[in-house]
């Protein structure tokens, strides 16, 4: 199973967090890609509008398999709680994408690092993508296609039919603060800050992004002590 993490060196320990949640829960084997702007020698990043790194980025996804096969690409302020397998098993061949299909008006003008937090047709159905890339109409994300296009054409699949966009249950994609408080959900997206930074650690939710936490820094106190070899 390919998955693609978004990644921001402003917040990377929410890679990895977010990383350490699938790993703990996954039942077959998953390869990880960050989509890091470095890795990316192809493609050249121009779009001065982007709140992280990698708010254009996640439309190569298609392109770096290949256009071949099926992927997954999701933002990393994120904390998996069931196994990514389910999520996998949901692949419809008839889809040139599958997305949680949001329909709602944001609750704050301001996210992380004082970003600003409008709303817009179709917000956050790109935060979590399941990528048909062997589909016809995937071909034309191209480095060149994804570097010229806007973020309102990108992030609302514009250059698909409605029909060609298929639908995955909002628990794969549920949004703290946004949405009603649950715990139990699939998926967790911090989508207006993680716990990492201090504002955004007063709801329940944060408690599950630490427990993932502290398990991606499992051995880290004792890796920092003063008797742990340099080299």
């Amino acid at each position: 199973m390919r998955l693609f993490v978004g990644f921001d060196p402003r917040e990377a320990v929410a890679y990895h967090t977010f990383c350490q949640s699938i790993i703990s829960t996954a039942s077959v084997p998953v390869s990880f890609t960050p989509l890091a702007l470095g890795m990316l020698n192809d493609y050249l990043e121009t779009h001065t509008d982007r709140s992280n790194d990698f708010v254009y980025s996640r439309f190569l996804v298609p392109h770096l398999c290949g256009f071949s096969g099926w992927a997954i690409f999701a933002d990393g302020d994120m904390i998996c709680q069931r196994d990514i397998a389910e999520l996998w098993a949901l692949r419809d061949e008839s889809c040139a994408v599958m997305v949680a299909k949001h329909d709602y008006q944001t609750k704050f003008g301001k996210k992380y690092l004082g970003n600003s937090n409008e709303s817009y047709p179709r917000k956050n159905w790109s935060s979590v993508v399941l990528f048909n890339c062997s589909h016809p109409d995937n071909r034309i994300l191209t480095p060149d296609f994804v570097a010229q296009q806007s973020g309102a054409f990108l992030h609302r699949f514009s250059w698909l039919k409605d029909e060609r966009i298929g639908e995955i249950p909002l628990e794969w994609n549920w949004l703290v603060r946004e949405y009603q408080e649950r715990t139990d959900v699939a998926l967790l997206h911090y989508t207006i800050g993680t716990p990492c930074f201090g504002e955004y650690r007063d709801d329940k939710a944060s408690v599950r992004w630490i427990k993932s936490f502290r398990a991606a820094s499992s051995g880290l106190d004792e890796a920092l002590s003063p008797n742990f070899p340099d080299r």
